[in-house]
């Protein structure tokens, strides 16, 4: 099983956080922050991983080290979990309707780390969430990771349905690009040898 755990303190955040790639599904989680804990929920269901995060940030500040901690944290176990990703995939692509929202998701295990985050959200809140950081997530993740990402929204008005879209589409997509590859399962996937 594709495990790992960590530990992050810093002066704005205590994080706790363990992912099992080959999970179901279960997740717990506690940021303090109601719909980043909504997201990850919703991220855990959808990748079929099991997460547990818990994390005490400076929410007096903001929700922003929160968010961008978690993602750092997240980032490190996917990377950790994949090893020198013999056997997967590596690639995923999702296009997925969240009511009048539509969000297009790629990405590429290839250990570079960029992000096209081409996401128009007219509301600045949904709850107590800024939405600016569904982009700081991303940000985020991807340079922990070492991953490529592409994220578009095609349609959406609704702030909530766009970023839960996201969230969903990123899972589904990154289920995909780890998942073994029944036809090379002892490969690297590319043409280097290395990722």
């Amino acid at each position: 099983m594709r495990t790992s755990e960590i530990v992050r303190k810093t002066k704005e955040t205590d994080i706790f956080l363990s992912l099992n790639l080959d999970g179901s599904g279960k997740a717990k989680i506690s940021t303090g922050v109601g719909f980043f804990d909504h997201m990850l929920d919703l991220f855990a269901a959808h990748g079929r991983f099991d997460l547990t995060v818990t994390c005490k940030g400076d929410l007096k500040v903001d929700a922003h080290h929160t968010v961008e901690d978690v993602a750092i944290a997240l980032g490190g176990c996917f990377k950790e979990a994949l090893g020198d990703k013999r056997g997967i995939c590596r690639y995923g692509s999702v296009t997925l309707p969240m009511d009048e929202a539509l969000v297009m998701v790629a990405l590429d295990f290839s250990g570079r780390s960029y992000l096209n985050y081409n996401v128009a959200i007219a509301a600045e809140k949904v709850g107590e969430f800024d939405t600016e950081l569904g982009e700081e997530f991303m940000a985020a993740f991807v340079r922990t990771a070492g991953l490529t990402l592409h994220i578009e929204q095609l349609e959406g008005s609704n702030a909530h349905h766009i970023l839960e879209a996201v969230f969903k589409a990123l899972a589904r997509a990154l289920r995909q690009a780890i998942a073994y590859d029944p036809a090379a399962k002892d490969e690297i996937p590319s043409t280097k040898g290395l990722l």
